[in-house]
């Protein structure tokens, strides 16, 4: 049977597949190793000391995600991230970035798991530093991430920082110039929006990205990942069964609790053909589109956010139009933004 299994994956394939399954498990077991074993070494063994010393560690270090992070290159260019050819993911770059500015690049859409903004900004996978070799890319996610022992740490050596308004203007008034902070603005709320073939965002009442820009000056940037929502297929029961109640239940206790949206998704499985959770090879490619230069307003009033948010779907729409056909989608397809 193990040979009959072996027999549909290459070396090639296997290792693209380890490099994909590993992601979501090894932030599980990097969270789930301190989580349980440090109050089991305090109360229950003699190794104590290890678990005092972590905590010491992390509360001499707890600022340091909200201040720049901790990046690490070496990280960063794993060979381990150049793996996933099984679903090609590219960066096109339509205008460059001078390193005299910051950036906010906002990206759309959120998709199950984020899989281009995670590839492209917080890895070296598709060469970010050799396309853009001045500028520094930080990835917004969840702050209670970095409230866990060695995830942190895992999460800061590549690049990543809280979602913040605390950390991202320290990234983009505090550490100079020619540094790009990456929010996915739709967020994980937008993950149950994701489906194959769809083009839908949240942003009609998302402006807290542009109250950003308008703050510290920052130049906006809209991206849009094109692919992103056809690796996985995202199952909607229908409406009046006990399977929808019991997925609507779930979905708003662990949003509530979590602030994390629960998808029941799939994808393919290990072997060629088989059904699973890991990614299709269909290809994303994150388009990232001209820069809006904006104002730097200490204090910026409601008409004045309205206006530069007016700007920035005008101009996400217009990205999104310009380069749909040649990535995939109908020329009909419409982005439609909620």
């Amino acid at each position: 049977m193990a040979m009959a299994f072996l027999s549909h994956l290459d070396l090639q394939e296997s290792l693209q597949t380890l490099s994909v399954l590993q992601w979501i498990p090894v932030y599980v077991s990097l969270g789930a190793i301190p989580i349980f074993l440090i109050p089991y070494f305090l109360v229950f063994t003699k190794f104590r000391m290890l678990s005092v010393l972590a905590l010491a560690w992390l509360a001499y270090d707890w600022n340091t995600h909200s201040q720049g992070g901790r990046r690490s290159t070496w990280v960063r260019n794993w060979t381990l991230w150049k793996f996933p050819n099984s679903f090609p993911v590219k960066l096109v770059k339509t205008h460059d970035l001078c390193p005299k500015h910051n950036y906010i690049i906002a990206n759309h859409p959120h998709g199950i798991l984020s899989y281009g903004v995670f590839i492209i900004f917080a890895t070296e996978a598709t060469g970010f530093a050799r396309i853009s070799p001045a500028i520094t890319p930080y990835v917004g996610t969840l702050e209670g991430i970095f409230w866990i022992p060695i995830v942190r740490d895992y999460m800061m050596s590549m690049g990543v920082c809280p979602v913040s308004e605390l950390a991202l203007k320290y990234l983009l008034t505090k550490k100079g110039s020619g540094n790009a902070v990456v929010i996915v603005v739709g967020g994980a709320a937008e993950a149950l929006l994701c489906h194959p073939g769809a083009s839908t965002v949240l942003l009609k009442q998302r402006k807290g990205f542009v109250r950003l820009a308008l703050k510290t000056g920052s130049y906006l940037v809209p991206s849009y990942s094109l692919g992103e929502n056809e690796v996985h297929n995202q199952e909607t029961f229908p409406e009046g069964t006990w399977l929808r109640f019991f997925q609507k239940t779930l979905q708003d206790r662990i949003k509530k609790t979590l602030r994390l949206s629960f998808c029941t998704f799939h994808g393919r499985g290990l072997t060629r053909g088989s059904w699973g959770f890991l990614p299709f090879n269909r290809p994303i490619t994150t388009v990232a589109g001209e820069p809006l230069p904006i104002p730097k307003i200490k204090k910026p009033n409601k008409k004045t956010v309205d206006k530069y948010h007016a700007l920035y779907i005008s101009a996400l729409c217009k990205l999104f139009d310009q380069h749909k056909v040649q990535y995939g989608l109908p020329e009909t397809q419409e982005l439609t933004i909620i």
